[in-house]
């Protein structure tokens, strides 16, 4: 178990590595100078070298590889070009929108997707069956961020229950709930539909295990089975795709959060890369990446730690 967590640990580290390095060359890659970039075609070749200077592009290659790579160390992810604060505090300010509508979104497609696949099985290969079949891998299908804009245009304005932007009036609990009704369905569609296609399938596999043909010899009704026994067996592998799922729940909110003009990585990261502010967008995306990596490594140990399965494969 201990060389599996230094293992995973390590595999963390050098994705971590990876992308780091990967966001610096987006710099030189990208053609045209990033100061030229940010400042527009009329600045004067004083403001461009003075930019230049605080971003620390006047400087060698890996002088600047170098500062970028042990400020991140330090907890250091630079500072912001154009406000000179510092881009994890820029960060952390709205990170917890961001992960409240994580949370949100996949709280409710979990629930969902329970309900739905227990129903499906329930009257599987009838009309019910086949109606939430193609539901589910419809919605698989579409873009969050394509369900964010038709929800927008229905809900918000030709029918005008809900906020269309925004996040709500602090302290106006019911309107910051009313504003998270529209991003949190459509970040939290799609997985729904993954999540009840999962959870069926599982079930299904369950359905044939001997304690339930037992359930069924003693007269147990169909729909007490699959509620009472089954579903709590099925469950199981699912909960070990939710650590993924919030990472990729957490990358369409980003998205969403730009339909919705709410405050959150999404919103900043699109407001840095409209200025050209290289400092923010290099250090949301490595904040964004280390988070993720830090939730998938903790479930993935989580898991090896409470399935036997799991432990047996480490072993051998």
């Amino acid at each position: 178990m201990l060389g599996y967590a230094i293992r995973r640990l390590g595999l963390s580290v050098l994705i971590l590595v990876l992308v780091m390095s990967a966001m610096y060359a987006m710099v030189f890659l990208v053609p045209g100078d990033p100061a030229s970039l940010a400042l527009g075609p009329r600045a004067t070749p004083e403001l461009k070298e003075a930019l230049r200077e605080r971003m620390g592009l006047d400087q060698p290659v890996l002088v600047q590889v170098g500062h970028f790579f042990g400020s991140a160390l330090r907890g250091d992810l630079g500072i912001d070009v154009w406000s000179k604060r510092p881009v994890l505090g820029q960060i952390l300010e709205v990170f917890p929108n961001t992960l409240l509508l994580g949370a949100v979104a996949l709280g409710w497609a979990f629930a969902a997707g329970i309900l739905l696949g227990a129903a499906a099985v329930v009257w599987r290969d009838g009309w019910v069956d086949r109606l939430l079949g193609v539901l589910s891998v419809s919605v698989i299908a579409v873009p969050s961020f394509v369900v964010a804009i038709y929800a927008l245009i229905v809900f918000a304005v030709w029918l005008n229950w809900l906020p269309a932007i925004g996040a709500g009036e602090p302290g106006d609990i019911a309107g910051q709930a009313r504003a998270l009704v529209l991003p949190a369905f459509a970040v939290g569609v799609g997985w729904a539909g993954y999540l009840a296609r999962l959870i069926r399938a599982s079930m299904l596999e369950v359905m044939e295990a001997p304690h339930i043909r037992t359930a069924r010899a003693f007269g147990m009704s169909e729909r007490d089975i699959v509620f009472r026994h089954a579903l709590r067996v099925a469950i199981v592998p699912t909960l070990s795709v939710l650590a993924v799922g919030f990472g990729a729940i957490l990358s369409s909110a980003v998205f969403v959060e730009s339909v919705f003009s709410r405050p959150g990585i999404g919103t900043l990261i699109t407001g840095a890369v409209e200025k050209r502010n290289y400092p923010v967008v290099m250090g949301t995306v490595l904040f964004m990446t280390a988070f993720y990596l830090a939730v998938v490594t903790a479930a993935d140990l989580l898991i090896a730690r409470l399935d036997p399965r799991v432990r047996d494969v480490l072993r051998g």
